[in-house]
């Protein structure tokens, strides 16, 4: 047995020792490990970018896990690559050469973000973490985090706040700005960091918003790899396999795709040479994924978890469940698509159902339904509201919605336990109680859909279906 991760034979040979930190990465999770991190050290094995290592940076206290798994081990970790055949491909990455906990070490993570040779700072916050208002795109002023550093600037608690105060100090010092790269799943992501960036430095220097506003660059990009939660069995997995016991591994499957605006004014590693994307325009890639694979991932989860499945590979492989979906993508997402260059649309839903039904991922439906109150406005909405705007089709996916809305209420129509996962609840039971549109009213998540007559009368008889013929009955129904 080996001692440490160090000294694997799958470990980098690369001189890790000689790196320095180029990218500093708020909110280090699997996703981040299993796709940007992956990708430096792809580079850095072929003998470059090495002036590109990644700081990454905690700021919730949960964080403090992963400082310490990474601290005991180097910052190195496994990534365990799960192919549907069973077989297990795995590597040890060594990209990420230091992390800082901001709750501890607010100046040490402003000291890094400040130093010269850090030109990106990256983000995967999750889709509800940008503090913007899901109907109108806003910054959220009022929110605890915004008002806090818009009072205490130097003292930043939020990623926007630890953002826009590197910022200050950089132009202070007159060092060129980052680059801010959003890495989550957003439409337009770069363009929703940038509201949140302007919009927390306007709150208390609106000089420097107006010069962030002009001068620093946020591309969009559209990120892909399914990574669901470690779980202790991979935990035990991964040290049975490779003679030595990683604190935190990473699990996912073997497909990933990373399509980026080429917009770094001071620099960025060689992406291209080890398979990233980059264009001058990413909106086309980013609304397919979103609006077929992302609300494909709702769907499996909101009708799957009414049935009593768990995983959403047992969802995508049941029939039902899979010709509802295709039945929603054909109808009604993709021809609300913009043309998508390079990329062959009916293969590529085929490839999503090859990765969804993967057995090894073993992704849960609890994991794809917390994110609905930020995704499905999201995912799906978008879809929804581009159909009402064309007089296209939108039963199917408000059909979706009242699915969700029977799921939210925590029980599956066997009388089984759903694991309640947002709270949304009180919505739902107000629509129980006899409020036909009550959970669409929910305007945070719906914005004026509920005010729309089509949308809220389909919504109606859909959930009235759904209670009168059963999930799998009605399922059918819309599929033909």
């Amino acid at each position: 047995m080996t001692t440490s991760l160090a000294s694997s034979p799958l470990a980098p040979t690369y001189d890790r020792s000689a790196m320095t930190t180029g990218i500093v990465h708020m909110g280090v999770g699997g996703f981040h490990r299993a796709h940007q991190a992956m990708y430096l050290d792809r580079l850095m094995r072929d003998g470059k970018a090495l002036d590109w290592g990644i700081c990454g940076v905690g700021l919730m206290p949960g964080d403090a896990r992963m400082r310490d798994a990474l601290a005991g081990q180097d910052h190195l970790y496994s990534l365990t690559l799960k192919h549907p055949d069973g077989h297990h491909e795995t590597t040890v990455i060594g990209s990420i050469h230091d992390y800082r906990f901001a709750p501890e070490d607010r100046q040490g993570v402003l000291e890094v973000m400040t130093a010269p040779t850090t030109r990106i700072v990256s983000l995967t916050v999750t889709e509800g973490g940008y503090n913007t208002d899901d109907a109108t795109g806003a910054f959220r002023t009022g929110s605890d985090g915004a008002r806090h550093d818009a009072a205490s600037p130097h003292e930043p608690t939020t990623a926007f706040g630890y953002i826009v105060e590197a910022l200050r100090r950089r132009r202070a010092e007159g060092t060129a700005p980052f680059t801010v790269m959003s890495c989550d799943n957003l439409p337009g992501n770069g363009k929703v960091a940038r509201t949140a960036v302007v919009g927390q430095a306007r709150m208390s220097d609106p000089e420097l918003a107006d010069w962030i506003e002009a001068n620093v660059s946020f591309p969009n990009c559209m990120v892909d790899r399914i990574t669901p939660v470690t779980t202790p069995a991979d935990v035990e997995q991964v040290t049975a396999e490779l003679g030595v016991e990683d604190a935190w591994p990473v699990v996912c499957e073997p497909f990933t795709q990373w399509v980026l605006e080429d917009a770094f004014p001071t620099g960025r590693p060689p992406l291209e040479e080890v398979g990233v994307q980059m264009v001058d325009d990413v909106v086309p890639y980013e609304l397919m994924k979103l609006r077929l694979l992302n609300a494909s991932h709702q769907a499996l989860a909101h009708w799957g978890r009414l049935l009593g499945i768990e995983y959403a590979h047992e969802a995508a492989a049941d029939p039902e469940i899979a010709a509802w979906t295709r039945a929603f993508l054909t109808r009604e997402a993709r021809p609300r698509l913009l043309a998508v260059p390079g990329i062959d649309l009916d293969r590529y839903v085929d490839t999503l159902f090859e990765r969804f039904t993967n057995a090894a991922i073993a992704d849960t439906l609890a994991r794809l339904a917390f994110f609905a109150p930020s995704g499905m406005p999201k995912f799906v909405l978008p879809t929804v509201r581009a159909n009402l705007e064309a007089d296209g089709p939108i039963r199917l996916g408000t059909a979706m919605c009242a699915a969700w809305s029977l799921g939210v209420l925590g029980t599956d129509e066997n009388g089984a336990a759903i694991p309640v996962v947002d709270d949304l609840r009180p919505f739902a039971r107000a629509q129980a109680d006899g409020e036909a549109t009550g959970f669409i009213g929910n305007k945070e998540v719906f914005g004026d859909l509920a005010d729309d007559e089509r949308f809220a009368s389909t919504y109606a008889q859909e959930l009235a279906a759904l209670r009168e013929q059963g999930v799998r009955a009605r399922l059918r129904a819309l599929a033909e």
